[in-house]
């Protein structure tokens, strides 16, 4: 199976003549991420995880293309039967991929600041894409997608995240707010510590495969 890392917190996985996409937000290249996507998960409704527009379009285009996510994600779409609501602890295949879900909210940016529905998607027992959260699923993982940094979050949270998973693999996930300089201080924490307990990290740039 081959992944690709889009920037900021867009994920893609091919395998054979079936095509997966997670969260295709504002910031990522959509056009090339959803381009022949049979499957798309959303992890939760803001633009940075989910392009209302373009993803609806590129549903319009193609009435095969099916969608999963929160109820909010479903209601924003306006898709009918394309898009499919789901909630925590669901199982389901999307596209002959396997999908497990854990978490269930976003994580606590400011107490005056809702929170909202945040799905974490573990893809066929392997790969895990927490959207917005710090869940730590109840199955093993083996490549971890950890959110090197956002509003909601600090480096000590990153690390604790990826100690707690424990995946042998591990890269960045969110980080598209960061400098150079920030990226390094943070990827270079998560490398150091999570080597201790067995995870390796790789960082892959924009656009960037990789075999899972």
């Amino acid at each position: 199976m081959r992944l690709t890392k889009y920037t900021h917190a867009c994920l893609r996985l091919d395998d054979g003549d079936r095509t997966l996409v997670v969260d295709p937000g504002a910031f990522s290249e959509i056009a090339a991420a959803l381009d022949g996507a049979d499957a798309v998960l959303v992890t939760h409704d803001h633009v940075d995880h989910l392009d209302v527009e373009q993803l609806r379009a590129a549903a319009e285009r193609d009435p095969r293309l099916r969608i999963w996510g929160p109820a909010s994600v479903a209601d924003q779409l306006g898709l009918g039967e394309q898009v499919v609501a789901v909630e925590p602890g669901h199982a389901f295949d999307a596209a002959g991929f396997s999908i497990r879900t854990f978490g269930g909210q976003h994580a606590v940016i400011h107490p005056s600041i809702p929170v909202i529905p945040n799905l974490g998607y573990l893809i066929d027992d392997r790969v895990y894409h927490p959207g917005d959260s710090f869940a730590v699923p109840t199955a093993a993982v083996e490549y971890l997608f950890a959110p090197t940094h956002a509003p909601w979050s600090k480096i000590g949270e990153v690390i604790d995240f990826v100690v707690a998973v424990r995946a042998p693999r591990v890269s960045n996930l969110h980080d598209s707010l960061l400098t150079d300089v920030g990226r390094t201080m943070v990827e270079g924490h998560v490398t150091r510590i999570g080597a201790e307990y067995g995870s390796e990290f790789t960082h892959l740039a924009p656009a960037e495969t990789v075999d899972v």
